[in-house]
């Protein structure tokens, strides 16, 4: 096992002994905390562990990539919501609601066809963490309002840059959230309609699962502008094999909803219009299930992925492990036995 392989499975057995312990009030000090952006109030205060590692530069990014995000969600406003009701809390430019064990995040700037502002990014991001956060939701869908999902960056902010250094802080701000959706326990869902084009892509492919309407389009559409969709590239690499990637980052053409589902970029292509209902249906499938099982289900997923065929087998048997001494496993096989499998809101409380 190299060097890289061996960091990242060690941290990973770290935070698997750690994981039942998470705090949503525990915060890891670090030598770089994320900034916050000081026009928003509502920003969660975010910092990351920081782990030294001796040896290449391969090995020190791995363990960057691995190191676990704790919260500290100030905003109150959000918090404690009941089960059994649907409530919405709007920040500036999202909008979030849960109905039963459903999250809902709909992305707001409609009228600049809900492009990654500063603001939607971050807002974007506290809204995952405050829902992943909250024992009442089990699976999240994201979506966007009014004709399209999401049509990529906000190009104006392109002008308030000069150095290099400036707009690296700037896209690091932008592509958080893909960071986010694979950290975190609760699967979601993206719901896209209309145009779903460079960072708007880069979210499907960072969702969990996806489902459009048969009129949407997807491009990674950056070399039109004389750029390129770098970020979105990364969740597009997991999504998609190298070739379909490349066509679709080097040319930075549209394909339509059924060649995405073809190319395994989404899970459906429903008739237009049904692109939410149908999301919000794998979203409740989801919660139904154990929560419990789910979450960690997802966790092991996304470092499963990244071992050898070896260590992601010694790994999955830890974590499988782990799973079977849970609350919801015991509930879960004792019902299953006497014949009445468990409803959604018959599992443990977590």
């Amino acid at each position: 096992m190299c060097q890289y392989q061996w960091i990242k499975l060690r941290f990973r057995r770290f935070e698997s002994a750690e994981e039942n312990e998470r705090s949503t009030s525990e915060v890891i000090p670090s030598e770089r905390p994320v900034s916050a952006c000081s026009d928003c109030e509502t920003r969660p205060s975010v910092s990351r562990a920081v782990v030294s590692a001796a040896g290449c530069e391969r090995s020190r990014r791995a363990v960057n990539r691995v190191t676990k995000v704790f919260i500290t969600v100030s905003d109150q406003r959000f918090s404690h919501m009941a089960s059994d009701t649907s409530e919405t809390d709007q920040w500036e430019n999202v909008e979030v609601s849960r109905d039963g064990h459903v999250g809902r995040i709909t992305l707001s700037r409609p009228e600049a066809m809900n492009t990654f502002s500063t603001g939607l990014a971050q807002d974007l991001d506290a809204a995952l963490h405050t829902l992943d956060e909250d024992p009442d939701t089990r699976a999240i869908v994201v979506e966007g309002a009014g004709k399209t999902f999401s049509a990529g960056i906000d190009l104006s902010e392109h002008g308030d840059h000069e150095a290099k250094s400036e707009y690296e802080e700037w896209v690091t701000r932008m592509e958080e959230p893909f960071h986010t959706l694979t950290e975190m326990r609760t699967p979601v869902v993206a719901a896209a309609h209309g145009h779903a084009a460079a960072n708007g892509i880069g979210l499907v492919a960072a969702c969990d699962l996806a489902v459009a309407d048969e009129g949407t389009q997807f491009g990674a559409t950056a070399p039109k502008v004389g750029l390129f969709c770098m970020g979105p590239a990364v969740p597009l690499m997991n999504a998609l094999n190298r070739k379909r990637c490349l066509e679709l980052i080097l040319t930075g053409e549209l394909i339509d909803a059924e060649t995405a589902l073809e190319w395994g970029l989404i899970n459906r292509v429903v008739p237009e219009g049904d692109h939410l209902e149908t999301a919000m249906e794998l979203a409740e499938t989801m919660a139904s299930k154990s929560p419990t099982a789910v979450q960690m289900g997802k966790r092991a997923f996304y470092e499963m992925v990244e071992l050898d065929y070896d260590d992601a087998l010694e790994y999955s048997n830890e974590r499988f492990a782990a799973l079977c001494t849970t609350d919801d496993a015991h509930a879960g096989i004792e019902a299953f036995l006497d014949g009445e499998p468990l409803s959604a809101d018959e599992w443990p409380e977590t």
